[in-house]
């Protein structure tokens, strides 16, 4: 393969160092918030936030009081946006159907699905307050039918966020708490004296919450490793450098360590991309924290062929992959690992992030590579059922059960099978001796 890096972000061993750092951090912290319970959280947003309320959870009146700061204009636009993504959320919902089948006479196999109990759903907002990232977990839980759906989202600027408020209401929360980061990942997934811990952890983070979530699971499961923002952008002549720099930076923009990649076949591109990057970070109003994103973690890499383009895509197998070629389908039909694709330069990442109605919680750091995104699937469990209806049936079964129960040592399985073949089938089969 003949690739070709123009620029090239941190190398492999100062990313893993900067993991380490995080991890250690995540693994005290979170045995802190073991042990010490709601004392511990409380000290943790002090800390972080500067927030220390009497209550991290609202109130309906506090609930009421934030909504009513937005505009008839915002609070039209997050239902717009939310119905989106609701729609989608149901139309994925509709190709989920329980099964029931007799797949031998009298034997009845089936499965059913059923939503998780209890979900926490983290919408991060530090930063910049995340508005969407509510829609995408809590309305989405809703529409799954979790009857219990804790929302976290820290402080914006001293106090709750109207915004991410009113669209953690709107989507369905049944618990809203003023709380970021670690401490509440760590307060929803372990429990403190005032909240009751979740079944499953879901939403975006930064660095600090996807090792939260990760070191967490087992204890409770994940949607998937969501860390921070990664973005792609495979291009070739059929588009200019404006607009690949453009969908660089806006998604660069989300944190310090961003990666955003180019990739193409067209030198010229890839240059003039470069010089427009350059450019944008002097008018761009976030251009202080999309360009260290981009000096650490931007890439361009110069392929000679779309096939050199689709194997360093799928290695990278970045969360956002916006494809502008004149063969996008086929980069459809062969694209393998990725978090979502955006086709066309019609459409972009922001689309998908905010109001298109596609979930925005995506894979990152190559976990593409065995999972997709958030979707209901993930607030639903498929649970298997058997039904043995006929004598006939529970003899014929058995006698196979009992010869493989028996091929493996392990008697007292085959014990049940033979109870079974003797009172159903009329057959006296000797304790421990496979039926025949």
């Amino acid at each position: 393969m003949t690739i070709d890096y123009l620029k090239r972000g941190k190398p492999a061993t100062a990313r893993a160092e900067d993991d380490a750092k995080v991890r250690d951090t995540v693994e005290r912290i979170l045995a802190d918030i073991e042990a010490n319970g709601d004392a511990a959280v409380r000290r943790l947003s002090e800390t972080f936030d500067g927030y220390a309320p009497a209550s991290f959870r609202l109130g309906q009146d506090e609930i009421d009081a934030l909504i009513a700061e937005l505009s008839p204009r915002e609070l039209d636009d997050i239902r717009f946006a939310q119905e989106q993504v609701r729609n989608f959320a149901r139309i994925q919902r509709a190709t989920m159907t329980d099964v029931e089948v007799e797949t031998l006479p009298g034997v009845i196999l089936g499965h059913k699905t059923i939503p998780v109990q209890s979900v926490g759903c983290y919408v991060p907002g530090g930063k910049f307050p995340m508005v969407a990232s509510a829609h995408m977990s809590v309305a989405t839980a809703s529409v799954a039918g979790v009857p219990r759906i804790v929302a976290c989202t820290p402080p914006f600027k001293g106090r709750p966020n109207p915004a991410v408020v009113a669209a953690m209401h709107l989507g369905g929360a049944h618990e809203i708490h003023v709380l970021g980061g670690i401490q509440a990942i760590g307060a929803m997934a372990i429990g403190t004296e005032s909240m009751e811990p979740v079944h499953m952890l879901v939403g975006p983070g930064n660095a600090f919450v996807a090792e939260a979530k990760r070191q967490l699971f087992g204890r409770v499961g994940i949607d998937l490793f969501a860390g921070p923002t990664e973005t792609m952008v495979i291009a070739d002549d059929t588009v200019d450098a404006e607009l690949c720099a453009t969908d660089l930076l806006g998604q660069a923009e989300h944190g310090y360590n961003s990666p955003a990649v180019l990739v193409t076949n067209s030198r010229r591109l890839a240059e003039e991309t470069l010089a427009e990057i350059n450019r944008l970070l002097t008018i761009l109003p976030t251009a202080e924290t999309a360009g260290r994103s981009w000096a650490d973690y931007g890439e361009v890499i110069l392929c000679s062929t779309y096939d050199e383009m689709l194997a360093v895509a799928n290695d990278i197998a970045s969360e956002h992959v916006q494809v502008m070629t004149d063969r996008d389908d086929w980069f459809l039909e062969h694209m393998t690992t990725y978090g979502a694709l955006f086709l066309g330069p019609r459409t972009n990442v922001a689309n998908g992030d905010k109001v298109i109605g596609t979930n925005h919680t995506l894979p990152t750091k190559k976990a593409g590579r065995y999972t997709g995104g958030l979707w209901i699937g993930k607030f639903l469990k498929t649970h298997s059922y058997q039904r043995i209806v006929t004598d006939e049936a529970a003899a014929m079964i058995g006698e196979y059960c009992s010869r493989l129960c028996m091929l493996e040592g392990f008697v007292g399985h085959a014990e049940q099978a033979n109870i079974r073949v003797r009172r159903y089938g009329g057959r006296n089969v000797a304790y421990g001796t496979a039926a025949e």
